[in-house]
């Protein structure tokens, strides 16, 4: 058998617009791992909210979060874990021009971290409507440098906002605003994506860059699905993404578009 190690973002991916997974994928999923592939969880998101997904598929692989920046095993030790940080002294620095720049909320995350700070409640549904009293992100709480950093602007002041932090902080970190609705930018450590966690689960598992294969909707999927022999770009993905993928779903993320391509291209019905 050829074994495939099968990468897969979560949102307008893996996951349908309720953020839930289906029936059909699970099942899909669960029958790729019995047949011998290798199945993980390559995500924007943090690791605290992806893990209930992690469980409900029954995984044993490593899982990538924070779009490259973090891979772990769950609940165990893994050898080759890895997380990329910056220094903490770039969100000290954005705290301090939190007026000027109109920002709603500032999150810095990790593995092990979740400080956020908040000047209104924002609808980003990542983030607690309400932060308890250690979560409150400040110069004396931000004690280690974090993995990633996630801000909410006025959408007016976005690109001033993300010029800033490039031409102050540009050789250290990438900054990129996220799709859809939400007026978000995200800060993660220099040349970092989800294609770098990719490239080590396929060293990890011996498994070959063209028996890889790679399936998202979003920007931050670019580098993944170019990296993957077979990049699969969902039905409701970007037009970019679309342009640069091997492939493309025929049906979308709301409709299993995911589960079903890959139980026809492993045959696995």
């Amino acid at each position: 058998m050829n074994q495939k190690l099968i990468a897969l973002d979560l949102d307008g991916t893996t996951l349908n617009n309720e953020a839930k997974l289906s029936k059909t994928t699970i099942a899909t999923l669960k029958k790729a791992i019995q047949a011998g592939h290798v199945v993980s969880i390559v995500t924007g998101r943090p690791n605290r909210l992806s893990q209930a997904y992690y469980d409900q598929l029954g995984l044993t692989s490593p899982m990538i979060n924070f779009n490259g920046s973090l891979g772990h095993m769950p609940h165990q030790h893994w050898q080759y874990e890895y997380q990329y940080t910056f220094d903490r002294g770039i969100v000290l620095d954005l705290l301090q021009h939190q007026q000027e720049f109109n920002i709603q909320m500032i999150a810095a995350e990790g593995k092990h971290l979740f400080l956020a700070h908040q000047n209104e409640t924002t609808q980003v549904g990542f983030f607690p409507a309400v932060l308890s009293h250690d979560q409150q992100l400040n110069a004396v709480t931000l004690k280690k440098n974090p993995t990633s950093m996630t801000i909410a602007v006025d959408r007016p002041l976005q690109k001033q906002l993300q010029s800033y932090i490039e031409d102050r902080f540009g050789n250290f970190v990438d900054v990129a605003p996220w799709g859809g609705p939400n007026s978000v930018l995200e800060i993660g450590a220099k040349g970092v994506q989800k294609a770098v966690g990719v490239e080590r689960l396929a060293n990890y598992y011996h498994i070959d860059r063209q028996n890889v294969i790679a399936f998202g909707d979003e920007h931050n999927d670019m580098e993944m699905i170019d990296y993957a022999g077979q990049g699969v770009a969902m039905n409701n993905a970007t037009n970019q993404l679309k342009a640069i993928a091997d492939d493309v779903t025929e049906l979308n993320n709301d409709q299993d578009g995911m589960a079903k391509y890959l139980s026809k291209a492993l045959k696995l019905a």
